[in-house]
């Protein structure tokens, strides 16, 4: 800014030069005829100042005070704009002003309206719905119900998709690579004569849900898939193998819990349930709760910890090994239509017609079977179907 004054200065200066009042010449005196010349006292008038170079420097300072005035305003300008504060936004459809006490700026037909908003350094993506599969490896500690939840769908969809589970959630091990499918239902791969009213009745749900999945990359005009093709059936189901049905048990009578009405009274009477407890120290649940792909709780437990009867009854099965992946299991008939099973147990304490009393240690929490980590996986039945555990035990 020093330099562009200067500029201006010399520019000035130079025109003054150029343009002003000349002094007029004088004739030569000789130096022994020359006045004398006397200093200028108080009372003597002062010389005329140049009115042009008076000019220029008024102009001068006019630009300069212009240029500063400019300034001012614009970083004042600039300084309000910035402090504005961000103001909220209405709901959509509440008719409410969109800001209140705030920067609203519109013409009087409504244009030019603005808000400000608050700065935000992360982008918004929303979730958008796959029609595609993915697939996904299992980690230590997952379970069926978190690897579910974690994809937002069914457990019976991932046993579904993945013939290698056998139906079991309990088949899934570190390493496990899951077929995880877009949502809730069946793939199926469509055979001669199949038509979409076939199939969807075959599977429990709609034609119209297999026509408009946009994964099965059907025309809508001319809906038809080719034979030996791969297709997603939302909201398809099926049966599950019941393991439960497969483990060998003793009767402990006629209508009971065990073998229904033709069983024979193997075990003689014994105890009768008359209300149920919790079975382990824990009430949490360390991996998969109920449903229709995992008949029981697995609840939260320590190797070793005691392991409760959750009423009077008799053990009707009390066997180590695999035991289709149940591994160490006790069964108690409590004599009232209802049988609960206590599997993956490090060890057990009761042998098979052992009379028991609600809360009498059968066993310890234990690794054992189709499992990884040490948890006890609880049933209920009644009537040999199971039931959700949370419905019986208080």
């Amino acid at each position: 800014m020093q330099n562009f004054f200067e500029k201006i200065r010399v520019f000035f200066a130079g025109l003054t030069a150029r343009f002003g009042k000349k002094p007029k010449p004088q004739a030569a005196v000789s130096a022994v005829h020359e006045p004398a010349t006397k200093p200028r006292n108080g009372n003597q008038p002062k010389r005329k100042i140049d009115r042009f170079m008076a000019v220029s420097w008024g102009v001068t300072a006019l630009i300069v005070a212009s240029l500063l005035g400019s300034t001012l305003i614009y970083k004042n300008a600039r300084g309000s704009q910035a402090a504005l504060p961000p103001q909220p936004t209405a709901e959509p459809g509440s008719g409410q002003t969109p800001i209140s006490g705030g920067p609203t700026v519109s013409g009087e037909d409504g244009a030019g309206e603005f808000i400000t908003r608050a700065l935000q350094l992360k982008t918004n993506i929303p979730e958008r719905p796959r029609s595609t599969p993915v697939i996904y490896r299992v980690s230590r500690g997952d379970a069926m119900l978190s690897i579910a939840e974690k994809f937002k769908i069914d457990t019976e969809t991932i046993l579904f998709a993945n013939d290698e589970l056998d139906d079991n959630p309990h088949n899934i091990k570190p390493g496990t690579e899951l077929t995880i499918p877009p949502v809730d239902g069946i793939y199926y791969k469509w055979k001669e004569g199949d038509t979409f009213d076939s199939v969807a009745q075959k599977f429990e749900t709609k034609p119209d849900e297999i026509i408009d999945f946009i994964g099965n990359n059907i025309d809508l005009t001319d809906p038809q898939v080719l034979t030996g093709a791969l297709v997603m059936v939302p909201g398809g189901t099926r049966e599950l193998r019941n393991w439960a049905q497969d483990l060998q048990t003793a009767g402990r009578g006629a209508n009971t819990g065990t073998g229904g009405a033709n069983a024979t009274n193997v075990c003689g009477g014994g105890p009768v349930a008359s209300g149920f407890g919790w079975p382990a120290n824990s009430h949490n649940i360390s991996g998969n709760g109920y449903s229709p792909s995992h008949l029981g709780l697995d609840i939260q437990a320590n190797e070793g910890d005691p392991v409760y009867a959750a009423g009077a009854g008799i053990v009707t099965m009390a066997q180590g090994g695999w035991n289709y992946g149940y591994g160490n299991v006790v069964q108690i008939d409590h004599g009232n239509g209802y049988v609960t099973v206590y599997a993956h147990l490090s060890s057990y304490n009761v042998s098979v017609c052992t009379p028991v009393g609600q809360g009498t240690v059968i066993g310890a929490a234990g690794n054992t079977g189709n499992s990884f980590g040490a948890h006890l996986h609880f049933e209920v039945r009644i009537g040999g179907a199971n039931v959700n555990p949370y419905q019986i035990v208080q």
